[in-house]
């Protein structure tokens, strides 16, 4: 067990495990939130300043749940620069600045009032899936409309990455940012994204095994679109149906929709589809086949 250092930000306390200078953080805003419960290495910030907020994350620091050296933890920031450039788009977070500090890097982002559908640091297993403020209970309670709407947005955006030449690494709930005054779905932390041709060189890749395929365990496979279409099958269970649990009786939408997330996860990869863009066309097929279904029914 690491000992623990108080740090106090104008009125937010939050804990590092040795002592480290955040004076940069002033010209930025006040500090109004800390996220400082990730095991990425990275510790976030929301700032305010003229009355406009910023989302701040920043790695340099020993933060209590990583393990690593903050030296990794601050070129993989690095390098994430040039990912959310490649990949930016209306249902991603907006990158607005980044640079290098005397102990670490930081990158600004715009603000989104949106809750992580993973708060594990507020709603840690089960309360995540109990408690009626958690964000992923609620959002589970909303009608089927808004989650399939929900599910649109990261799909659109997984077939405009895979037309950029990456590979989802690392994408779960806790990658979900959902506006739930808006209804509106933004995407987060694709600090891990590959450009293809992309290896497993670990045996365990990063990222939650509720949404990894098995070649995302497998040392030397090829991480690739189908490994993309396995991670959008795994999410429609996990918005849709009962998670790991992915029988149907758990499957909150159509029979057609149950296929086609279904056939996506298949363990062997030659049976899913191709690519994300393959499995979003039978997608919105199997859609509007449900959507007839029902008009014809009325």
């Amino acid at each position: 067990m690491y000992s623990s250092q108080e740090f106090t930000l104008d009125s937010v306390t939050f804990q590092l495990r040795e002592k480290h200078d955040f004076k940069w953080i002033h010209s930025l805003g006040e500090v109004f939130c800390v996220f400082d419960k990730q095991d990425s290495g990275n510790i976030s910030f929301g700032v305010e300043k003229n009355g406009s907020k910023k989302f701040v994350k920043y790695a340099g620091a020993k933060t209590l749940e990583y393990k690593g050296h903050p030296e990794d933890a601050v070129a993989r920031l690095k390098d994430s620069v040039k990912i959310y450039n490649n990949l930016s788009h209306p249902y991603l977070v907006n990158l607005l600045d980044h640079f290098e500090v005397e102990k670490g890097y930081v990158l600004v982002f715009e603000w989104i009032n949106g809750e992580s559908l993973h708060s594990h640091w507020s709603f840690p297993p089960p309360k995540k899936y109990n408690h009626p403020a958690s964000p992923f209970y609620r959002f589970k309670q909303l009608p089927i409309e808004f989650r399939l709407r929900s599910l649109t947005s990261i799909f659109e955006f997984h077939v405009h990455m895979e037309k950029k030449n990456y590979v989802a690494v690392d994408f779960y709930d806790g990658s979900i940012l959902y506006d739930f005054e808006n209804n509106s779905t933004k995407i987060c932390d694709i600090d891990l994204y590959m450009e293809k041709p992309f290896f497993n060189k670990m045996g365990r890749l990063w990222g939650s095994s509720r949404f990894m395929s098995p070649e995302e365990f497998t040392l030397g496979a090829p991480i690739d679109e189908k490994t993309n279409v396995f991670n959008m099958g795994a999410t429609a269970f996990c918005l849709l149906g009962g998670e790991l649990e992915r029988s149907y009786l758990k499957w909150d939408a159509s029979a057609e929709l149950y296929k086609v997330a279904t056939r996506a996860i298949e363990e062997d990869r030659s049976k899913r589809y191709a690519n994300v863009e393959e499995f979003y066309f039978a997608w919105n097929s199997a859609l509007k086949d449900t959507l007839t279904m029902n008009i014809e029914i009325l």
